[in-house]
């Protein structure tokens, strides 16, 4: 069984994804009252909330034309008052090259003046950095700082993260019992990643008896999310008989559903399953495909 879930994915978040953790931004909410020019007028009163939901507002072009550039100078104002939201923000421009040219070193300096707010998604964003090596020299003892940090403020990245660096001996001796707790705790929050893991583990039986209902339910709950390696496995676990019943008709499901994401292997077992089937049961797992892709619309 090949390991596919190493607790990588997401390294950086985007800006459209952002959550604030803000009170009510009353004309600055879209979905409360907005109001342009008022959102405007506070924000040109130096009001830093205000300045850095505008900003969010840009990036999303939600309710204004999306503007990188103008997302950025309203950042750039609310994290000149030390704003946390605003250095993050910022640190996301960088990061990701909108507005901006691309520059980890800067994303760096604004996450660390965040995170050392306390701001939980700055501190995941500086674990990724360290752990892969932009803007500082790769450090996966550093990396397990910020990811601690982040994911003790129930960040569930971060908590997948911080269990993958425990489950791979990253910066930390290997120990599977915290990899396994680290991975509940953000399964539980629907992590599909942390799902995935959890599947490993139990597949795997590493620190966990070795369950293989269980491993497949974890991917399940995964494969549901849209997790594509999480659908590969689950395929194998039909195609093999692994924790469920033998399926080829489900196999071929779930390996379509992540080829179709570009899971190469995928591909490759789908064909495999399918040279095993007869045209109805193909056609069969070709409509519960298509019927799962209509249900969860991305």
């Amino acid at each position: 069984m090949r390991s596919i879930f190493r607790g990588t994915l997401l390294a950086i978040l985007t800006l459209l994804v952002v959550s604030t953790a803000r009170a009510d931004y009353g004309a600055c909410d879209p979905g409360n009252g907005f109001s342009l020019a008022a959102c405007l007028s506070l924000a040109e009163q130096g009001d830093a909330s205000a300045q850095h939901k505008l900003g969010i507002l840009y990036a999303k072009g939600e309710g204004v034309p999306q503007d990188f550039a103008e997302a950025l100078r309203l950042f750039r104002l609310a994290a000149a008052q030390a704003d946390a939201e605003g250095q993050y923000s910022l640190g996301v421009m960088y990061n990701n090259g909108l507005g901006v040219s691309q520059d980890f070193a800067e994303a760096m300096r604004w996450y660390r003046l965040a995170a050392e707010q306390g701001h939980a998604p700055a501190q995941f964003n500086l674990g990724v950095m360290y752990r892969d090596g932009e803007g500082v020299p790769q450090d996966y003892a550093e990396a397990v700082s910020w990811y601690r940090l982040a994911a003790e403020q129930g960040h569930s990245q971060a908590q997948n993260n911080l269990g993958n660096m425990y489950d791979k001996g990253l910066g930390v001796p290997q120990d599977y019992a915290e990899a396994v707790d680290w991975y509940r705790l953000s399964a539980k929050q629907g992590n599909d990643s942390a799902q995935g893991n959890l599947g490993n583990m139990y597949l795997n039986g590493n620190f966990v008896p070795q369950d293989r209902v269980k491993a497949a339910q974890w991917y399940r709950l995964a494969a549901e999310q849209g997790n594509a390696q999480a659908q590969g496995t689950l395929g194998y676990m039909y195609a093999a008989g692994l924790g469920v019943a033998q399926d080829y008709v489900l196999a071929h499901m779930w390996f379509d559903l992540s080829a179709q994401q570009g899971n190469a292997d995928a591909a490759r077992d789908r064909d495999k399953a399918a040279s095993l089937m007869n045209p109805a049961g193909i056609a069969e797992a070709q409509r519960l495909a298509r019927e799962w892709v209509a249900a969860h619309p991305r």
